[in-house]
């Protein structure tokens, strides 16, 4: 296979050097949809993370199944999905760099998580209440339209800000500049304040991120021939906002920009935690509500888990077909700190349940996932010593539990196994 997969490979690239010469406009429009704009990433740029990652791992088949192809040409698989855009890793999240990096690293479908303005347009953001820390909102001007403006630390008392989407409109939103997600909670200046990026991440590549609108996304990825998850993310104001704008009108506005776009259903999956809006999707417009995925984080305790899994019967029942819990949800040790599918994990393979997880690469390094008490590694903490254990994990969410894709923070990682293991 990998024989074959380079070959074809070498083939692409010598197709594409029999011209030499910078294709033309007039050469653009004579391709079927062509334009200067597009560029459709044949091969996936995959780095060193992905053989650090392997190399890191305790010998045995896996390790030398995943060594083998070091030196494959991989392609973009649809099984890696890039969370945020792909390389909040190292890129601002949200942005265009983060989208362009994940891209590269052969994301098949990327994820713009949506907010909205006071002027309701929808914009890549995480959390409607995020600027503060994912933005340079409070060095601008526009910090005083802030729900709270920033406040310096004093006399033990930390430094605070809030700053919304529904603070500032989309033209004010575009005039900001996406940085890593952090603060300093002991901030004495604005400027003091936009520093906390976590040290296993970088400010290398967050000079001035480019934040981007719904419409800039879906264009921005339909431009590499990419699919598309867009989350509905929950207002952090109170609905209906500014007297009309309803739940129900959010929710629809995502796909009514889809339609505008010319994207076709089939290339998109929403997201939403909640199972109202879900519903709506799959009852208001069946066509992209029958890939709508109910994205689920109701089991972190003990006593939740075992209702998630219980619920997992309702939700199938009332039409849901994807649903997406968070990794640990679907991973249990076993004996010799194995992982194993969970519960959760074999409960919703066994009704039919179409699964995705999340999220990959956003924990610091493994050797502290236990003392940190990881989230995305809770349930496997115990039996998890070192980066190369991500591979383990990987493995069981494949080929045991069976997910159809994995979000991650960094592309490269799911993009080299699925290449690897044939996960396209």
């Amino acid at each position: 296979m990998q024989v074959k997969a380079a070959s074809i490979a070498i083939a692409i690239f010598a197709a594409g050097q029999t011209s030499a010469l910078p294709k033309t406009e007039e050469w653009w429009k004579s391709k079927p949809g062509g334009h200067p704009t597009q560029h459709y990433f044949q091969n996936a740029e995959l780095g060193p993370r992905p053989q650090f990652l392997v190399t890191d791992m305790d010998e045995g088949w896996l390790k030398d199944r995943l060594s083998a192809c070091s030196d494959m040409v991989a392609r973009p698989s649809k099984f890696s999905i890039g969370h945020r855009g792909g390389a909040c890793l190292q890129f601002p999240e949200e942005t265009r760099e983060s989208v362009e990096a994940g891209t590269r690293m052969g994301a098949g479908i990327l994820e713009c998580d949506v907010a909205f303005t006071s002027d309701r347009e929808l914009v890549c953001r995480h959390d409607q209440c995020d600027l503060h820390t994912t933005t340079n909102i409070v060095v601008t001007e526009l910090n005083a339209k802030c729900t709270t403006p920033f406040s310096p630390a004093l006399n033990g008392t930390e430094a605070t800000a809030k700053c919304c989407t529904s603070d500032i409109t989309l033209a004010e939103f575009k005039s900001l500049c996406g940085k890593m997600d952090g603060y300093n909670a002991s901030a004495t200046t604005p400027e003091d304040f936009l520093h906390g990026t976590p040290a296993w991440r970088t400010d290398l590549y967050a000079t001035c991120g480019t934040v981007l609108s719904h419409k800039e996304f879906l264009e921005l990825v339909d431009s590499h021939g990419r699919d598309f998850t867009t989350e509905l993310k929950q207002p952090r104001v109170p609905m209906p906002f500014d007297g009309n704008y309803t739940q129900e009108l959010y929710a629809q506005q995502v796909i009514e920009e889809y339609r505008a776009a010319g994207i076709d259903p089939s290339r998109a999956w929403l997201q939403s935690f909640s199972f109202a809006d879900v519903a709506y999707w799959l009852q208001a417009d069946p066509a992209f509500g029958k890939q709508a995925v109910l994205l689920d984080e109701s089991g972190d305790t003990p006593a939740s888990f075992s209702a998630a899994v219980a619920n997992l019967s309702f939700y199938k029942d009332a039409g849901v077909q994807v649903v997406a819990p968070p990794l640990q949800y679907l991973v249990a040790l076993g004996e010799g700190d194995e992982y194993v599918p969970s519960d959760y994990a074999t409960t919703a393979k066994a009704l039919g349940l179409k699964i995705l997880t999340w999220s990959l690469e956003r924990s610091g390094p493994l050797a502290q996932a236990a003392a940190n008490d990881d989230y995305y590694y809770s349930t496997i903490a115990n039996g998890t010593f070192k980066d190369g254990d991500m591979y383990r994990l990987v493995d069981v969410l494949a080929r045991q539990v069976g997910v159809m894709g994995i979000f991650s923070d960094w592309s490269a990682t799911v993009t080299y196994y699925a290449n690897c293991f044939g996960f396209f």
